[in-house]
């Protein structure tokens, strides 16, 4: 019997990483790989390693703790939905993404803001975005 995360990685190679983290970002699950050679986490999705080239990719779900590594704040008139923050957030398995944090005003995002991940649906679709938390 295949583990779960052999059949996932099985059904990553059929349909390629991206539309696979895709897929399951639609189903309101938020996957990373991680390399079972090296062992390290990798984001955004790959069919190869970019650290040891290994093929070896699993996927798995992140605790989605993160701190904000930098921010920005993108200004829009208020008719075309006002501003907001994008963030590069840094999760504790290792990886940085870009994203937004959701819950504080645009400015009020600062670096190091401990931040956890959740799937949101927005115009284009589900998204990965961060809220503030307690250290």
């Amino acid at each position: 019997m295949l583990s779960s995360q052999t059949s996932l990685a099985a059904d990553a190679t059929s349909t390629g990483a991206d539309l696979y983290y895709r897929n399951q970002l639609d189903q309101g699950t938020f996957l990373i790989q991680r390399c079972a050679s090296c062992e390290r986490s990798i984001f955004y999705p790959r069919m190869i390693c970019p650290h040891c080239g290994s093929d070896q990719l699993k996927w798995f779900a992140p605790t989605g703790r993160g701190t904000v590594y930098s921010t920005t704040v993108v200004r829009r008139k208020p008719e075309q939905g006002g501003d907001y923050n994008v963030a590069l957030i840094d999760l504790e398995e290792g990886v940085r993404m870009m994203s937004r944090v959701e819950g504080v005003a645009p400015t009020d995002v600062t670096i190091g803001m401990p931040v956890q991940a959740q799937v949101a649906d927005s115009d284009e679709g589900k998204l990965v975005v961060f809220n503030p938390t307690k250290a």
